[in-house]
């Protein structure tokens, strides 16, 4: 009788449970690294500042990270493994044809980018303007080297393949993530040189923030990024060269030749205040807009200011000069750089620096 008792609970809690379903399969983020901080290492837990950037390679770096195979299936790629100042141009055209043909596979669900954090938001915002899927991307990076005691990198890493796997992460632009906390490629920047809440987004706020239970958004950006950008690097090899000027008080007046003799092609002003430009650059400025147009660079105010417009003025229009609107001037250079692989008429510029 206890063995019948015992049978017919066996089935009947098989008929309870149901069927036995297979688990979800996990996603695929691909993770493509660059090096920096995330990937540095110091000779001491308590080496905060004395570190070799990119001591670790791509492969050691999430290895070290076993909980990510909890999260997704995380195949590497090395791009570069250097601290982020000495990227270039030609990484960053390599990265973003790199990731178009890794979107292009219905298989992957988004892209995660580990990066130093002294040049992250400019190559986000180079992403944000060339990548051509609605898939994320996202770009990580850390305050604190890899051997440091409290480093960040490691669960900074696990957030950021957290937001690339996640559906709502869909159609936001490149993300960076850092600090638990989502944001826009085109309006983060880094403010502090040390701490780990190093960067902010400037006016608008974060996007969302990833907490234990899951990611969250709370905005989304309203300017054309990634699919709905026109610029294309896939048939580039280099960008057009733009440089930027930064304001202060009685500046040295030859920089503006220098740069045209040395064959600028764009200069971004970070200007004071509103994006202002001083009495005596202006006239520095009368031999640039003596040159024939074609071979005149093209001018573009912003600000060295952080937050706020820079709008279009009565004073700066006998110069032709391009209004950046809220990007600051890193960001706005590589927004001139590609705008002038498509056009060098300043007001088509400020079409798009109104749209992007």
């Amino acid at each position: 009788m206890i063995q019948r008792f015992t049978q017919f609970a066996a089935v009947a809690t098989l008929f309870l449970a149901g069927p036995v379903l297979a688990a979800e399969p996990l996603p695929t983020v691909k993770i493509f690294t660059t090096g920096g901080t995330i990937a540095g290492a110091g000779s001491s837990g308590t080496d905060m500042t004395n570190y070799k950037s990119g001591a670790i390679s791509g492969d050691q770096l999430v290895a070290s990270v076993p909980q990510l195979k909890q999260l997704a299936n995380t195949p590497v790629e090395q791009i570069a493994n250097v601290a982020s100042y000495d990227l270039t141009i030609a990484h960053w055209i390599s990265l973003a044809r790199k990731i178009n043909e890794t979107l292009a596979d219905p298989k992957v669900s988004g892209v995660v980018i580990t990066h130093g954090t002294n040049t992250i938001e400019e190559t986000a915002f180079f992403l944000d303007l060339t990548v051509k899927s609605d898939k994320p991307v996202v770009l990580v990076g850390a305050m604190r080297p890899a051997t440091a005691v409290s480093a960040d990198g490691p669960l900074n890493l696990i957030n950021a393949v957290r937001v690339a796997a996640s559906p709502e992460a869909r159609g936001k632009g490149a993300m960076v993530v850092l600090n638990d906390e989502i944001s826009s490629a085109r309006d983060v920047t880094k403010e502090h040189t040390m701490r780990v809440e190093a960067f902010r987004p400037t006016d608008f706020g974060y996007l969302g923030q990833i907490d234990e239970d899951k990611v969250v958004f709370y905005r989304s950006p309203t300017r054309r990024h990634t699919a709905a950008s026109e610029f294309d690097v896939s048939k580039l090899d280099k960008l057009p060269v733009v440089d930027i000027l930064y304001a202060y008080v009685q500046p040295s007046l030859g920089l503006v030749d220098a740069l045209v003799k040395g064959g600028t092609q764009g200069i971004v002003f970070a200007g004071t205040g509103a994006g202002d430009i001083s009495t005596p650059e202006r006239g520095a400025l009368k031999n640039v807009l003596a040159m024939k147009p074609d071979a005149r660079p093209v001018l573009v105010r912003s600000s060295r200011v952080g937050n706020g417009r820079v709008v279009a003025t009565k004073d700066y229009e006998p110069f032709n000069m391009v209004a950046a609107d809220t990007l600051n001037p890193q960001k706005a250079r590589i927004l001139l750089m590609l705008a002038l692989t498509k056009t060098r008429d300043p007001k088509e510029i400020q079409r798009m620096f109104s749209e992007y």
